[in-house]
């Protein structure tokens, strides 16, 4: 007799029902999960640590899984999910947003020898997250690589093509200024769309300038002032405002030279007033927010470092989640 948060439990020739002819919770097999608690365990060891998924089953179900069976069944689920192919690509869209952005999370590599645990080395990896999606549809879909940057570059491609990506396509890109993203985005979609710097991005080196250049007190009048140039895409008139207030090359500390070099090897991707026009966003808060929810909710956790197989498969049960992939997962498998 088992006892849960739903009352007596029997265990009668492995299968757990709520009382003697209750409703069946899960099957027990020796050495086996059903597949109906190998969701519930996935589910939980997806959106949290597996000691607090084991807390959960136990406060839910009144069930005791080990923080080991949880990890071991989560990480296979993730495995066999990253090889399910994706569902069929939306339809074509006349203009998709997408973006493209790095995040770092902990990672760690076992040492040689009889104790691993003593040599073992801890450091941060790049993972790339891209999503895209509709101008006129709210749902994104996203991919994630802890691989190479061709790797990310491939990844990007088949996501914004999932996301409804077609030949007559317009694709708007915006985000930071990284060299590897721009490049990126040039590869896959530059013949039929364009790329644009993150507007808030380019304001904080300029929020910098003005602070050096006004003062603490005097530095927003200056600074709103450039803001509104660049939205009307004078951005020469901006860097000739720098430009007047350009430090000594030898200064420790120049904010003014930063923007300027910021601006100037980025002008071509600078055209916020057409964005504006087409109502495309001028910021890449998407993005953003989705390192939050798809990667660092679980794979940045007080510390949590994970191996680098593991933290893939991870991300690719998280990214599977994100894009609504878990439900025909476990309804074919």
């Amino acid at each position: 007799m088992w006892q849960t948060t739903y009352g007596q439990v029997e265990l009668v020739t492995g299968v757990l029902r709520l009382g003697r002819r209750g409703r069946l919770l899960c099957s027990l097999r020796v050495g086996r999960y059903s597949k109906k608690l190998q969701r519930a365990l996935t589910d939980f060891g997806a959106e949290d640590s597996f000691f607090r998924a084991a807390v959960r089953i136990q406060e839910h179900y009144g069930i005791e899984v080990s923080n080991s069976a949880i990890r071991r069944i989560t990480l296979a689920h993730g495995r066999k999910i990253g090889a399910v192919e994706p569902a069929k690509p939306m339809p074509e869209v006349k203009v998709m947003v997408t973006e493209m952005d790095g995040s770092l999370i902990p990672v760690v590599q076992p040492g040689k020898g009889a104790d691993r645990r003593k040599a073992k080395t801890l450091l941060w990896r790049e993972v790339r997250l891209c999503c895209a999606r509709g101008h006129d549809r709210a749902e994104r879909v996203y991919g994630a690589t802890l691989g190479s940057v061709e790797n990310a570059s491939w990844m990007w491609r088949q996501t914004a093509q999932r996301a409804g990506l077609g030949e007559r396509t317009y694709v708007h890109g915006v985000g930071d200024g990284a060299g590897w993203i721009v490049d990126r985005f040039q590869e896959n979609f530059g013949g039929q769309g364009g790329y644009l710097l993150d507007f808030f991005h380019v304001s904080e080196y300029l929020s910098a300038a003005a602070v050096a250049i006004r003062g603490q007190a005097k530095s927003q009048a200056w600074f709103r002032r450039q803001q509104s140039r660049l939205l009307n895409n004078q951005w020469k008139r901006v860097l000739r405002s720098l430009q007047k207030h350009l430090e000594p090359a030898d200064q420790t500390e120049q904010p003014v030279r930063l923007a300027y070099r910021y601006i100037l090897e980025r002008k071509e991707h600078l055209n916020f007033q057409s964005a504006r026009r087409r109502n495309l966003p001028i910021g890449s808060g998407e993005i953003e927010s989705s390192h939050r929810h798809v990667i660092q909710k679980r794979l940045k956790l007080s510390g949590s470092w994970w191996l680098e197989p593991n933290a893939q498969i991870m991300l690719n049960l998280r990214t599977a989640r994100a894009n609504n992939d878990w439900i025909a997962y476990w309804n074919t498998n």
